[in-house]
């Protein structure tokens, strides 16, 4: 019992003298009043190189709190992938109406407008247009449903399977 004792003891005096060998660094403390000098010396030079010390003295000290008021715009972005999958037979012509969600409804009426990378597009690349899409001129609802895509069978003369990406951004209306 006692050897331990002494072995406690001894343990904990070399701890105790290992922590003051290391120097803590000292964390300075956060001011809660912002500190405002006291005075300012400036050292004037004379004409006769003599140099005087003037010591300005603080009259005043004021805190100011200031409101700050931002206004975050969210642009207006296409929410939906529109994917068609349509089967035409012979010289079928089919119009499929198709949907576009905004993430939120236009903030001006008749400014923005849906623009396409294609519009009239020959989807089975044999050089003639067969497929179109027919949009309103101006966006002013969160879901545009006026939307059509044309596609005439009559213009389509190579059978299969035909993919065609077409990408939509939205447009500004010009200030002229």
């Amino acid at each position: 019992m006692i050897k331990n004792i002494i072995l406690f003891t001894l343990f904990y005096t070399l701890l105790a003298s290992a922590q003051e060998s290391i120097p803590l660094p000292s964390i300075p403390m956060i001011p809660l009043i912002p500190a405002t000098p006291i005075e300012k010396v400036e050292e004037i030079e004379l004409e006769n190189g003599e140099v005087i010390e003037e010591i300005w003295d603080l009259i005043k000290t004021n805190t100011i709190m200031v409101k700050s008021n931002v206004d975050i715009v969210v642009p207006l972005e296409i929410m939906t992938d529109v994917d068609i999958k349509a089967l035409i037979i012979d010289d079928q012509k089919l119009e499929i109406p198709f949907e576009i969600e905004l993430n939120k409804e236009p903030d001006k009426k008749d400014f923005y407008s849906l623009n396409y990378s294609e519009t009239a597009i020959d989807i089975d690349n044999d050089g003639k247009i067969d497929t179109h899409i027919i949009s309103p001129k101006y966006i002013n609802k969160k879901v545009v449903d006026d939307n059509l895509l044309i596609i005439d069978g009559q213009n389509i003369s190579v059978e299969g399977t035909h993919r065609k990406k077409v990408y939509i951004n939205i447009e500004m209306k010009s200030r002229r």
